[in-house]
């Protein structure tokens, strides 16, 4: 079964294969890409709550084979929790789609329309180590709305996807601000 939430678009991926191409051209304008891989201190936190997952899963069982239904039924709901927060945490992130730039938190979704945007830059600034309240100096990716209105901090070098991979970053907001500047219409 494919995870496309998993993964970044081909056409990312294609775009470091052949410099020739353009890598905005895609077929379907309604689908959101993120255009970057989640990275590995995401993943393992996924993956570590996946595990936890399967041993509820496994008590789950046993509770329903002793005969206790109802706590059966409250350890699978916690287990189905569980699950639903690793799959969360692994399509938190930037995304991006003709429409515009939608940015993905553990608890909140916001969408953006290019035509919201007016800039989009990276900048030095302290930013939040894996996002927790301890700050680092470090790159974040921006984004200003009308009238110079700062948005909330798209990316940063130091969250779960770009720890430690700098090169990562820069790539993912390039292609951040490549979108912007395909889409985004500047009022005359």
């Amino acid at each position: 079964m494919p995870l496309p939430f998993l993964t970044a678009d081909r056409a990312f991926d294609a775009h470091e294969d052949s410099a020739g191409e353009d890598v905005l051209a895609h077929e379907d304008p309604d689908r959101w890409r993120r255009p970057y891989r989640p990275g590995p201190w995401r993943v393992a936190g996924a993956a570590l709550l996946l595990l936890l997952a399967a041993f509820m899963l496994l008590a789950t069982m046993i509770i329903a084979f002793a005969g206790t239904w109802s706590g059966a039924l409250v350890c699978l709901a916690a287990a189905l929790c569980v699950i639903g927060s690793a799959l969360r945490m692994l399509m938190s992130g930037v995304w991006v789609s003709p429409a515009g730039l939608r940015q993905v938190s553990f608890f909140r979704t916001r969408s953006i329309t290019w035509n919201e945007i007016t800039e989009v830059r990276t900048v030095q600034q302290p930013v939040r180590w894996l996002g927790l309240p301890r700050t680092v100096q470090g790159q974040a990716l921006t984004a200003a709305g009308p009238g110079g209105a700062e948005l909330p901090v798209l990316l940063t070098d130091h969250n779960a996807d770009f720890l430690s991979r700098t090169e990562a970053f820069d790539r993912a907001a390039d292609m951040v601000e490549a979108w912007a500047e395909e889409y985004r219409t500047v009022p005359a």
